[in-house]
């Protein structure tokens, strides 16, 4: 008899750590497909759903968006996604760990017209905005730029005021939990100016999630 209860129990026991384990396997795609429409305007929950069994299913997980155009899924694991919602446009979405219970949610859109500019929010799993200044701490020009000694400034300070515009595209790192931001900015310039500018540039920022923030 009391064998029998301590099978059943842990039986119990590893049902519950299953299901747990399956949970936060698919964690997600469940709260991509259960986030509300205005997060992702493009796409109604039918196409969020659609992407994840198109995806699931190996086949190619194009749909038609809420527009009448062509929007797909390029990327599913269990902490990232990656939409190319047009040809002008991306969403990227990663699930970070806050602490041992707490996990948030972060998100990429960018536009590229043509020049990429790319905007972050953070999140709760219930989708509940987050001040996205608690999490990051975003880079201003002078950080994509490196100044030169005095014999060079003054072409540095001519290439530095045409660059009055602070683009900036972020991008995810699929495998773990990186945050790279590429200055863009020199993409809406002219070609000419664009070149005075260049000597000057300096790799793109890595931010990595660490104690709860991304930190550089």
């Amino acid at each position: 008899m009391r064998v029998g209860k301590l099978i059943q129990t842990f039986s119990s026991l590893i049902a519950a750590f299953l299901i747990i384990s399956s949970s936060y396997a698919q964690e997600a795609k469940t709260l991509f497909i259960n986030m509300p429409d205005s997060v992702t305007p493009l796409l109604t929950k039918v196409n969020r759903e659609d992407c994840i069994d198109f995806l699931e299913s190996k086949m190619k997980a194009v749909i038609e968006n809420r527009f009448g155009h062509k929007s797909e899924m390029t990327d599913l694991s269990k902490d990232y996604i990656r939409m190319q919602m047009s040809s002008q446009s991306a969403w990227q979405m990663k699930v970070l760990q806050l602490n041992d219970t707490t996990q948030v949610i972060c998100t990429i859109a960018t536009v590229c017209a043509p020049a990429c500019d790319s905007s972050i929010h953070f999140y709760t799993q219930a989708w509940e905005p987050l001040d996205a200044e608690k999490f990051i701490a975003l880079p201003v020009m002078d950080d994509f730029l490196s100044a030169p000694d005095s014999t060079d400034i003054y072409a540095y300070n001519e290439a530095r005021h045409a660059a009055d515009m602070l683009l900036m595209k972020a991008d995810f790192t699929k495998e773990n939990t990186d945050l790279t931001l590429t200055l863009t900015t020199s993409d809406y310039m002219s070609t000419e100016t664009a070149e005075k500018l260049k000597p000057y540039l300096r790799r793109p920022i890595v931010y990595r999630w660490k104690g709860g923030k991304f930190v550089r």
